[in-house]
C-alpha cells in the first residue's frame, strides 16, 4: 500500500504534470508542433466554450472565471497582433504579468456563484483590467505601463527570456501562492490552477507564435476542466467528512468482487453517548481519527465509510481467517491512539494553563464483526449482513474486539492480560 506521501505527490502530479509535460514535448519536437499549429485555434475555441458550459451547468465559478482570464487574455494577444501602434508591444507584457496574477486571484477566492454579488465583484475585477491598459495608452502615461516591461531587479539576477522581468515575477508569485494552496488542502482544483498558470508561462515563453499560444492556453484550460471532473468525482464517491471512499463507491466495489473475499463490518463503540455528552463536533473528529487509522490497514484491505459511525473494509481475495491478524491490528491501533477532548476554556497558547473545560486521554475503541463469501451467503449484500451480525456479537461480548460470524469474538489483548 502506498503511503500518504506517495499518494499526494502522484495526485498532484496527474493528471496535471503529465499534460504539461504532452504539451511541453510535442512543441518542441517538428512533427506533433505542427499538428499543434494546424489545430491550435479550434482547440482553443473548444475547450474555452466546454469550460464554460461546465462550469455554468454546475455553478464552479473559479472554473468560470480561470476560463475568462484564458480566454481574455488569447483575444488580446491575437488583438495585438494585428495592431502596429503603442498597444501591439504592451498588450503581450500587460497579459503576461496580469494573468498569473488573475489566476492567483482565482485561486485564493471561494466558490461564491457566478452572478451573486461576489461573482459581479469579480466580473467587474476581470473587465477593468484591459481597459485601464488602454487608458494608461491612451492618456500616454508611461510611468504607470513601465511597471509591465521594467526592471525591479538587476539583470544578473535573472536570465534572459522571452518573458520580461515584471512578468516572470508575476508567474513566480502565482506558483508560490498556488503551490502552498496545494499543500494546504491537497484537492483537484489547487493542483489543476497550480498547473494551469505553470502551462500558460510555459507557453508564453515560446516564441511567438499564436497558435501554438492557443494551444499552450487551450492546455491550462483543459487542465480546469479535469480538475472540475475531479472534484465532483470525489464529492460523488468520496466521503467528505473523513476522506475515505463513500456508500456509493462501495457498492460499486462490491459489483467487482469475485468469488472469494471478506467483508469487515466497524463500528466505533458507545459513539451516541460520545456525541451527546461532547458534542457533534468533537464527535466528527473521532470518525476523522478512525478513519485516519483505518485509511493503513494493511491485508489488501479497502476501507470505505458505510454511514453514521459504521465503517467497511473489503478483503478482495482473502479468507476471513487471513484478514483477522490485520482487522485486530485495526483494531488495536485505534485503542492505542488516545484522543483528547479540549473544552471551550482550553489554552490559547503554548504554556498556559487549561481551564475546567480541558478533558484529555478519552479512550475511543471500535467493534469488528467479518464475514468471508462462502456456500450459504453468496451475494455481497448477504456477507454485509452475516458481518454486521458478526457485529453484533462482538459488541455483545463487551466491545472493542473482533468477531467472526462462527460466532467466536477473539479476546482482546486487554483481556488476555487481565
Amino acid at each position: 500500500m502506498r503511503s500518504p506521501f506517495v499518494r499526494g505527490v502522484i495526485s498532484f502530479l496527474l493528471p496535471g504534470g503529465l499534460l504539461f509535460a504532452a504539451i511541453a514535448y510535442a512543441a518542441d519536437h517538428r512533427t506533433p508542433a505542427f499538428w499543434l499549429h494546424a489545430v491550435g485555434g479550434i482547440y482553443a475555441l473548444v475547450a474555452v466554450v466546454a469550460a464554460l458550459l461546465l462550469g455554468w451547468r454546475f455553478d464552479r465559478s473559479r472554473l468560470v472565471f480561470a476560463t475568462v482570464a484564458f480566454g481574455l487574455g488569447l483575444w488580446l494577444l491575437n488583438y495585438a497582433g494585428h495592431r502596429f501602434d503603442d498597444l501591439s508591444w504592451i498588450i503581450p507584457k500587460a497579459v503576461a504579468v496580469l494573468l498569473p496574477l488573475n489566476i492567483a486571484l482565482v485561486a485564493l477566492a471561494k466558490e461564491r456563484g457566478i452572478l451573486t454579488w461576489h461573482g459581479l465583484l469579480r466580473w467587474a475585477v476581470i473587465g477593468v483590467q484591459p481597459l485601464a491598459v488602454w487608458a494608461l495608452v491612451h492618456f500616454h502615461n508611461y510611468s504607470w505601463l513601465d511597471l509591465f516591461d521594467g526592471q525591479p531587479l538587476p539583470p544578473q539576477l535573472l536570465p534572459a527570456l522571452r518573458l520580461e522581468q515584471p512578468a516572470l515575477l508575476a508567474f513566480a508569485v502565482a506558483l508560490l501562492v498556488i503551490g502552498y494552496r496545494c499543500l494546504r488542502h491537497r484537492n483537484p482544483m489547487e493542483n489543476g490552477l497550480f498547473w494551469a498558470v505553470a502551462v500558460s508561462g510555459y507557453g508564453l515563453l515560446h516564441p511567438p507564435f499564436p497558435d501554438l499560444t492557443k494551444a499552450f492556453f487551450a492546455t491550462a484550460v483543459l487542465i480546469l476542466i479535469v480538475a472540475v471532473i475531479e472534484t465532483s468525482y470525489s464529492m460523488a464517491y468520496r466521503d467528505e467528512l473523513t476522506g475515505l471512499p463513500a456508500r456509493r463507491a462501495l457498492n460499486e466495489a462490491l459489483l467487482k468482487l469475485g468469488g472469494r473475499y471478506t467483508i469487515a463490518m466497524l463500528d466505533v463503540d458507545h459513539f451516541k453517548k460520545f456525541n451527546d455528552t461532547y458534542g457533534h463536533d468533537i464527535g466528527d473528529q473521532v470518525l476523522k481519527m478512525v478513519a485516519a487509522c483505518m485509511a493503513g490497514v494493511r491485508g489488501g484491505g479497502k476501507p470505505f465509510r458505510y454511514g453514521g459511525e459504521e465503517f467497511t473494509v473489503i478483503f478482495p481475495g482473502k479468507d476471513c481467517d487471513e484478514t483477522l491478524p490485520h482487522l485486530e491490528r485495526l483494531r488495536e491501533a485505534i485503542a492505542d491512539s488516545g484522543f483528547t477532548v479540549r473544552g471551550p476554556d482550553r489554552p490559547r497558547k503554548k504554556g498556559d494553563k487549561p481551564g475546567k473545560g480541558a478533558i484529555s486521554a478519552v479512550k475511543i475503541t471500535i467493534s469488528i464483526g467479518a464475514a468471508e463469501r462462502d456456500e450459504e451467503q453468496r451475494d455481497p449484500h448477504e456477507v454485509i449482513k452475516a458481518a454486521d451480525k458478526a457485529l453484533y456479537l462482538a459488541k455483545a461480548a463487551g466491545r472493542n474486539c473482533v468477531a467472526t460470524n462462527s460466532g467466536t469474538p477473539l479476546p482482546t489483548r486487554a483481556r488476555q492480560t487481565a
